[in-house]
This record gives C-alpha cells, sequence and structure tokens, in this order.
C-alpha cells in the first residue's frame, strides 16, 4: 500500500493531486523552488522540501534533487503530475530504481510514444489509422520538398520529440517550405533538445477530439469518453468540453476500442490519452498519446464521476480496476476554460506580478482547479496557466450558461488575465452552434484574436468613487476612521 507520495510538480496540478490524496488518507510531499517557497501547494502539503533555485532547469528538472526529496521525506511513490518530468521515461526509471512507486505508465510505454515517428510506426502496425505521412523524421530540406509533394500541399511540419504545438508549422506550398522547415527544426531544438520534424498531410479545418483511457496492471483497459479540444490558440488548448457535440455515440465507441488498442500496442499501465485529428466528415487519425494526466482531465471526471487521480493511485497500487466497460456513463456536460496570467491586449505577452486579491466563481455545477490565493504571486518562471474554471450542466447550453456566469465571477487584482477572451469565445454564436474546429479564433474572432470589452458604467463610478476618496484621504481634515463617505453610502 501507498502511504505517502511526493509530488514533482507546482501550481494548480500539485494542488488537485495533494487533495486527492488528503482523500484517500494518503501523506503527501511538496518540493518547491526558491520562487514557489509561499506557493499554495506548499502550504497545503504535509511536508515540503526545497529542491532548488526559481528556474525549473534548476529545481524541477533535476532529477537527483527529487529523489533525494522523497528519500529524506521517505515517500513511497511519486506523482509527477503533467509537464516538468511527467513524460520522461528516465525519470520513470529512476524513480524505480530507488524504490520508489512511480504513479504512471511503464517507462517502455514513455519511450514508446514520445518520440512520434516511432509512435506512428507502432500505431500503423497495430491497425489505428493515423494521418498520412512519413513515418520516420525527416533528414534535410531536400527530403521535405520530396515527401510534401508526394503527398500532396498542404502539409503539416511536426516536432518528433515532444508536442504542444511546439516545432508546429503548415506548409500551404514548395515556396513556404524551407522557411517553415527552418523554423519548426529551430524551435523543436529549442523546446525538446531534438530539432528533427516528421511531415503529416494536413486536415483542413479539422477537429481535435481526444480519448480518456484507463489501463491495469492486469490487462483490463477501459475508455472513459472523448474531450473536445479544438478551441485552441497557436497550437495550444484553452478550451475543453466533454462529450463532443460533434461525436455520435458510435463513432464514440469506435474512438474507444482504437484508443484500447493503441494503449495495448504499447503495454500501458495507468491513465493515458489518446488525441485523434478528425475531419469535417468525421475520419479520425491518430495524432499523440500523452502519457500521463491532461490538463484537461476535470471535465472527464465532471462527466463520469470518476475521480482520475485516485485510480491513478490505485492503478500504481496494484489494484485491478473498480468498473467495467458498461459501467461508464457519461451524465450531462462539462467545460473547461483555462485562465492564463496574460495579456491580451499586448499580444498576449505572459503578466507576472503579485496578487492583490482573488474573488473565484462558486454556486452549482462550478468547479476552481488553481494555486492563486490573494498575496500571492505569479512567477515569471514558470507557465502563466494559473486556474481552470470548470462548468457541469445538463446539457451543453447549461453547460454554457454556468461557464458565463463563472468567468463573469471570476476575478483578480494586481495582474492581467485572459478572462475575458475567455467570455469573448464562449458568448460567440459560433461556439454556442458547436461549429468548432482547431481555426476557430482565427476564423472567428479575426487576426487581432482580441477585442477589448467596453467599458462597464458601474466600473467607471466605481473608478470615480475610488480616485475621489483617494483625494479625500489626503486632505488635512480626513474623515473618522471606519466612517463611510456619502459616495459609498449613495452607492449601498
Amino acid at each position: 500500500m501507498i502511504g505517502k507520495v511526493l509530488i514533482a510538480n507546482r501550481g494548480e496540478i500539485a494542488v488537485r493531486i495533494i487533495r486527492a490524496l488528503r482523500d484517500m488518507g494518503i501523506a503527501s510531499v511538496a518540493v518547491f523552488s526558491e520562487a514557489d517557497r509561499k506557493a499554495r501547494h506548499v502550504r497545503l502539503a504535509d511536508e515540503a522540501y526545497p529542491i532548488g533555485p526559481a528556474p525549473s532547469s534548476q529545481s524541477y528538472l533535476r532529477v537527483e534533487a527529487i529523489l533525494e526529496a522523497a528519500r529524506r521525506s521517505g515517500a513511497d511513490a511519486v506523482h509527477p503530475g503533467y509537464g516538468f518530468l511527467s513524460e520522461n521515461a528516465d525519470f520513470a526509471r529512476k524513480c524505480g530504481e530507488a524504490g520508489l512507486v512511480f504513479i504512471g505508465p511503464p517507462p517502455a510505454a514513455i519511450e514508446a510514444m514520445g518520440e512520434k515517428t516511432r509512435a506512428r510506426q507502432i500505431m500503423a502496425r497495430a491497425g489505428v489509422p493515423v494521418v498520412p505521412g512519413t513515418l520516420e523524421p525527416l533528414q534535410d530540406l531536400g527530403s521535405a520538398l520530396r515527401e510534401a509533394r508526394r503527398i500532396g500541399y498542404p502539409v503539416m511540419l511536426k516536432a518528433a520529440a515532444g508536442g504542444g504545438g511546439k516545432g508546429m508549422r503548415l506548409v500551404q506550398g514548395e515556396e513556404e517550405m524551407e522557411g517553415a522547415f527552418r523554423n519548426a527544426s529551430s524551435e523543436a531544438l529549442q523546446s525538446f533538445g531534438d530539432g528533427s520534424v516528421y511531415l503529416e498531410k494536413a486536415i483542413l479545418r479539422p477537429r481535435h477530439i481526444e480519448m480518456q483511457i484507463l489501463a491495469d496492471g492486469h490487462g483490463n483497459c477501459l475508455w472513459l469518453g472523448e474531450r473536445e479540444c479544438s478551441i485552441q490558440r497557436r497550437h495550444q488548448k484553452i478550451v475543453e468540453e466533454a462529450p463532443s457535440p460533434f461525436v455520435t455515440p458510435e463513432m464514440r465507441a469506435r474512438m474507444g476500442e482504437i484508443a484500447v488498442r493503441a494503449a495495448k500496442a504499447v503495454g500501458y499501465v495507468n491513465a493515458g490519452t489518446v488525441e485523434f485529428l478528425v475531419s469535417p466528415e468525421g475520419e479520425f487519425y491518430f495524432m499523440e498519446m500523452n502519457t500521463r494526466l491532461q490538463v484537461e482531465h476535470p471535465v472527464t471526471e465532471m462527466v463520469t464521476g470518476l475521480d482520475l487521480v485516485k485510480e491513478q493511485v490505485r492503478i500504481a497500487s496494484g489494484e485491478t480496476l473498480r468498473m467495467r466497460q458498461e459501467d461508464i456513463r457519461l451524465r450531462g456536460w462539462a467545460m473547461e476554460c483555462r485562465i492564463y496570467a496574460e495579456d491580451p491586449e499586448n499580444g498576449f505577452l505572459p503578466c507576472p506580478g503579485p496578487i492583490v486579491a482573488v474573488r473565484l466563481p462558486e454556486g452549482p455545477g462550478v468547479r476552481v482547479d488553481s494555486a492563486v490565493y490573494g498575496s500571492g504571486e505569479v512567477s515569471i518562471h514558470y507557465d502563466p496557466m494559473i486556474a481552470k474554471v470548470v462548468a457541469w450542466g445538463e446539457d451543453r447550453p447549461s453547460a454554457a450558461a454556468v461557464m458565463k456566469r463563472a468567468l463573469q465571477e471570476f476575478q483578480i487584482v494586481g495582474i492581467r488575465t485572459n478572462r475575458h477572451f475567455l467570455l469573448q469565445i464562449v458568448n460567440h454564436p459560433e461556439f454556442l452552434a458547436g461549429n468548432l474546429s482547431t481555426d476557430f479564433i482565427p476564423r472567428f474572432l479575426g487576426p487581432g484574436e482580441y477585442r477589448r470589452p467596453e467599458p462597464h458604467p458601474v466600473a467607471d463610478i466605481a473608478a470615480a468613487i475610488a480616485a475621489y476618496e483617494s483625494a479625500v484621504r489626503g486632505q488635512a481634515c480626513p474623515r473618522a476612521s471606519g466612517s463611510p463617505s456619502a459616495w459609498r453610502r449613495a452607492l449601498r
């Protein structure tokens, strides 16, 4: 039995894991960089250990520092969360060598799915449909041009060693190939330490739909339904939902069966996600398998009633899955919006800094996964995603209405966020109609991607009151402490 788990991560996912462990009566161990000494995950965990300076390369990516913290704490297991070392086969292997249970898939499965061209080869042999393209990394620009002519433009260049939109370029014609090849390779090298790229036939206006699976160590594997992840900004998901408004029950069953086949082809164990590219005609193709918990896992939890982190821990403990495929039922609809500390009016640049106050949304159907708190700080050293707002309703219109309410209630003072941008998306008629694709944002919101909302009269009045009272406080005869001004009494 697992009695103590070290979380090799930070932020909202570390908080999420700590809560699941506490429900299970399992002790939690946090690790933190110098920048995260006062972070929420550090405050919530039963124990916490420093692992280095602020840059992730000197802290959260330092395998030996994390293993040393596990040894000092007496942890039985390590949960990697997502990002950082979560899909590092060497880290998973070293956890095993140190006598720690890695709450994730076997190292061999991580390796098989981590290199994208190798994954495509395995899937093709297993009878899983893959997008037409190369099964080996491209050697040079000449081979890229030859393969593109063979497949036919438009084509997509993709990093062989990673995903997440890094090292990815759409090439409409031969005249674009040289620059795209150079830029994709350079970005892939910077992001993954490997500049290899491969080529796929570009599916125009596709949907990005993924299937959640759970597999135990006893040969059982289940699919838990799909997630629609087509609302993306520069290949990064920002709005997700479950189920998909495009997928029929028959299509769902086919996708689920193929996802299970893909998982079994690499001996997969634990929670994983098989991602598909879906054409407007309904044909779907394997893109990649994420060998970890996904950022968007809450929407699957909301419609299935399962806690995926708890299931991960049970599987890693050697337990058999407690449910069968026919036990999986989807109830209602769930949506997730990712809140980023970024400035939409300034090219979506990250907006780190101290937080003055936070008001998180509440009420029926609302869940917020976050690590922010008043007097906290968003660090410049890490990903700017600071919260996930999740809404549930009996159907898609109900879930969208709850999401609008939740986003309207969400308030952070001190930094800028993309909240208004998300509201713009979920209020859009095409979104509400379910007319989704990976090019939704540039197609329906335009190349600027963001329109500043019109000033609200109440906000103008509040600002005027604040300015007036600030001026009053600077006068020689301020009003008595605790006595509200006539302006404030009138507003109330």
